[in-house]
């Protein structure tokens, strides 16, 4: 394993190279589930400097990520390669969830150079990079990328925007673990 100073060209390159990422958060004590979610399409990541990320979070089933953030802001994103010479990158930091509803989420938004329709996105997730790390990644098998589905897309691309904000108020109003989220931003 290697600790970089910095996110430098090459890694930048490596990230946005790779058509999957993981997401892992978890609340703060003993208690509470860890979070871990795949993340994918491309134009939803980009390197905002050598410190800081972002990603295009979509609606979804959970909203485990915004309640951790919230809650502590803890994050760790993964990159891992299934192509190509083996790598694993991870980046350690503190993030924030810019929802939707929140006046700065248009400016956070232009910052994505080529995002596929943005309709459906419930917030962008802004993470502060600490720690930047990568390990051999021997163990990761090869795999072939065919191409981004677009199921996500298409599901929501029928929804209103006060579709859309129904389904955070129903879908996403609470973790797993309780933590209330749009339920209270609306």
């Amino acid at each position: 394993m290697k600790v970089h100073e910095r996110i430098d060209g090459r890694l930048q390159a490596f990230l946005a190279a790779q058509p999957v990422f993981f997401v892992a958060t978890a609340p703060s004590g003993p208690g509470g589930h860890v979070n871990l979610s795949p993340k994918g399409m491309a134009g939803t990541f980009v390197v905002l400097g050598e410190h800081r990320v972002a990603y295009l979070d979509y609606h979804g089933s959970g909203a485990e990520t915004m309640a951790h953030l919230e809650e502590n802001g803890r994050i760790t994103l993964m990159f891992c390669a299934f192509q190509g010479p083996p790598n694993i990158v991870r980046l350690h930091g503190r993030g924030r969830a810019v929802p939707v509803t929140s006046p700065e989420y248009a400016g956070l938004l232009r910052v994505f150079p080529e995002p596929p329709d943005t309709h459906a996105v419930r917030a962008v997730i802004d993470v502060a990079v600490e720690r930047v790390s990568d390990s051999c990644g021997f163990a990761v098998p090869l795999m072939a990328y065919e191409g981004d589905r677009d199921l996500l897309i298409r599901a929501h691309e029928r929804r209103t925007d006060a579709d859309l904000a129904e389904y955070r108020r129903v879908k996403n109003a609470a973790s797993i673990d309780g933590w209330p989220l749009f339920a209270e931003h609306e």
